[in-house]
């Protein structure tokens, strides 16, 4: 073909994909174990504003700034948080009573008072906490095993105080250790409830002392 002119067609260059480019991913809130926590404290936060009434896994999600599908991973309902809440709070009650324990040294009667002192300063510096584990909500720990035994292992150092006093002849033998546990905790933690409510208008401290001076009495050796 005469004149013809071939025409040369550059390669074309691909072209640039037209996705707008990727946003780079919002860090995770939480890192791998303490959404749980988080979880809890947005729970308390509600016990302590709104009462346990007002608690639900979507409050809590809510608060605490994640999906409502989250607290689902880790808690099952409204009560397995609940029983998350008192376990957490029966663990620092037991911190506590040690703690006070350890800065009486060895005298048992010292000992024994030691932790109902620590069981009152528990209580008020954590009313959300105590409200949760000895709530109507808690009444029934059937289901919740875990949280059973940290309860028991509670009582179970109320008991060992007593029968450190027993032992030493300060405290009547006659009866057994865990009735008079009985009587010792219903004591402390009816102080401690009508503190952590407002009912007494005194320090709590003070009053503690007394109580727990008071109720050596009736536990002490009967005389004749």
């Amino acid at each position: 073909m005469v004149g013809s002119i071939v025409r040369q067609v550059e390669p074309r260059e691909p072209q640039a994909s037209r996705r707008p480019p990727r946003r780079p991913r919002r860090p995770n809130r939480y890192h791998h174990g303490d959404l749980p926590q988080a979880l809890l404290d947005a729970a308390l936060r509600i016990v302590k504003t709104q009462g346990t009434e007002a608690l639900t896994l979507r409050a809590v999600a809510r608060l605490a700034g994640v999906s409502q599908a989250a607290p689902y991973r880790h808690f099952a309902n409204k009560e397995a948080i609940l029983a998350a809440v008192a376990e957490d709070g029966f663990r620092s009650l037991m911190a506590a009573m040690r703690e006070s324990v350890q800065a009486c040294g060895d005298i048992p009667l010292a000992r024994l008072r030691a932790v109902g002192i620590g069981y009152v300063t528990f209580a008020t510096s954590h009313p959300s906490h105590f409200r949760v584990m000895f709530g109507r909500g808690m009444a029934d720990r059937s289901a919740f095993p875990t949280l059973r035994q940290v309860a028991s292992d509670t009582l179970a150092m109320v008991v060992a105080a007593i029968a450190d006093c027993q032992r030493a002849g300060l405290v009547r033998a006659e009866e057994p250790a865990e009735d008079l546990a009985l009587t010792a905790w219903s004591s402390v933690h009816g102080l401690s409830a009508l503190l952590v409510e407002g009912v007494l208008d005194r320090p709590a401290a003070e009053v503690a002392e007394m109580v727990t001076r008071h109720l050596f009495l009736g536990l002490g050796v009967r005389q004749g």
